[in-house]
């Protein structure tokens, strides 16, 4: 696969081209991936972070005037503050799930909306996968089966699912509607193409379940009730510290889960709070 390079197109298929956003961290890893899709029209996606100019006019300029749509995955302040900056470069409709931190589409659009090429060349799908936040979407280029997945899955890393827009539960059955969508290849938010989808999907599905049956039996087995932050610790082994406070956020998700399953309840504190502790509750038993 190409190298992932700030600022430099690359040719992905026939009908999608990438751009880089100049915004590594730990959290985007190397950066926002913005899309451009199409060939006489075309739509971009993910325009990124709005503080670099340089970004944005390397979009604009692959656009070459024909920019027509921009896109977002979701109103996280990596995906979406471009937008308003490349459509003053670009006179493009803005389209989006909903108004939020800050976006303001020109219209709004939900699962099963197509943006498609007057000639049909390509027909993009979004399909709403809330989890990682409640208004994401994802887009399926429906002919060439791939997925642009935005933060609903990456590469390279699992997803930070972060109460209370955030949602365990949701995320599972969001995997599972993706799951069902048959796509060949991901081309995600962060990172590189995923060339197997199905496993992919797969992997993320099992390593979710699997997080989740680890949290229970740490809460079972525990004679106190635990925090977030010694849940982390006991079950993040393999992460650096420096990702265990992002982490405590999905490991509150899952206890979140547990609860609303009866499998677990807050000691100290309610669901809502990332400090209250927690303890398990045997299936069956009545507290």
């Amino acid at each position: 696969m190409p190298e992932l390079i700030a600022g430099k197109v690359v040719v992905l298929t026939d009908l999608v081209r990438r751009v880089l956003a100049p915004n590594p961290n730990i959290m985007t890893g190397p950066g926002t991936n913005t899309y451009l899709i199409g060939r006489d029209d075309i739509a971009v996606l993910d325009p990124g972070p709005d503080d670099s100019e340089a970004h944005l006019d390397a979009v604009a300029r692959a656009g070459g005037g024909r920019i027509r749509w921009i896109l977002v995955t979701h109103t996280h302040s990596d995906h979406s503050p471009g937008a308003a900056g490349l459509k003053e470069r670009t006179g493009a409709e803005v389209l989006g799930y909903d108004e939020r931190d800050g976006f303001a589409p020109d219209r709004t659009i939900g699962d099963g909306h197509v943006v498609a090429d007057d000639v049909q060349r390509f027909r993009l799908r979004a399909v709403h996968t809330p989890g990682h936040a409640s208004n994401h979407l994802c887009y399926l280029l429906d002919r060439e089966r791939i997925l642009f997945s935005g933060d609903h899955i990456m590469s390279g890393s699992t997803v930070v699912i972060a109460p209370p827009d955030g949602d365990m539960a949701t995320y599972l059955k969001s995997l599972a509607i993706v799951a069902g969508l048959d796509a060949a290849t991901i081309f995600p938010g962060h990172g590189d193409v995923i060339d197997d989808a199905k496993g992919k999907i797969e992997e993320y599905t099992t390593h979710r379940l699997a997080r989740e049956a680890e949290v229970a039996a740490h809460l079972a087995a525990s004679p106190a009730p635990l925090s977030v932050e010694q849940l982390v610790a006991a079950i993040y082994v393999g992460v650096i510290p420096e990702l265990h406070p992002i982490a405590q956020f999905s490991a509150w998700a899952h206890l979140r889960k547990l609860t609303a399953d009866g499998r677990a309840r807050p000691a100290t504190g309610d669901i809502d709070s990332l400090d209250a502790t927690w303890v398990g509750v045997r299936p069956g038993h009545v507290e």
